[in-house]
């Protein structure tokens, strides 16, 4: 993406003037979270987690999603419940980050290392397939 004075305030949308044609690809083949492993080897992430969100959707959401700030006990992952279940990309209505935070809790509530692996290959599955939040 190129920079601007509101990049860690705004998030990437659809045709977004800052994504790049190189940026476009990498987003579209999902290559652009192959540095986050680099986050997994050190363990400030987990391969199956709920995503990050920038510190100030984190302000933001917590005020619009009651139980929102649960989801920060688990680490952070690369993909997730909600990711595979369709609540990928960019939030533009508060029921969209709901049902993510809904799915994020299901997960904390039944994880096990069989769902993580289940999340693992329909993850992959996803990336084949073409995905529609994808930009």
């Amino acid at each position: 993406m190129r920079s601007s004075y509101d990049a860690d305030m705004k998030q990437a949308t659809k045709n977004d003037s800052r994504v790049t044609r190189i940026g476009k690809f990498l987003r579209k083949s999902s290559l652009d979270e192959f540095p986050q492993f680099i986050n997994v080897f050190k363990g400030e992430m987990s391969l199956v987690g709920p995503r990050p969100h920038m510190l100030k959707h984190t302000t933001d959401y917590s005020k619009v999603v009651d139980d929102y700030m649960i989801r920060q006990f688990l680490k952070p992952g690369i993909t997730g419940w909600a990711q595979i279940n369709g609540y990928r990309g960019e939030i533009t209505n508060p029921e969209q980050i709901q049902m993510r935070v809904i799915k994020d809790l299901w997960y904390l509530e039944n994880w096990s290392l069989w769902l993580d692996i289940q999340i693992l290959f329909l993850t992959v599955y996803h990336v084949i397939k073409e995905n529609k939040n994808t930009f």
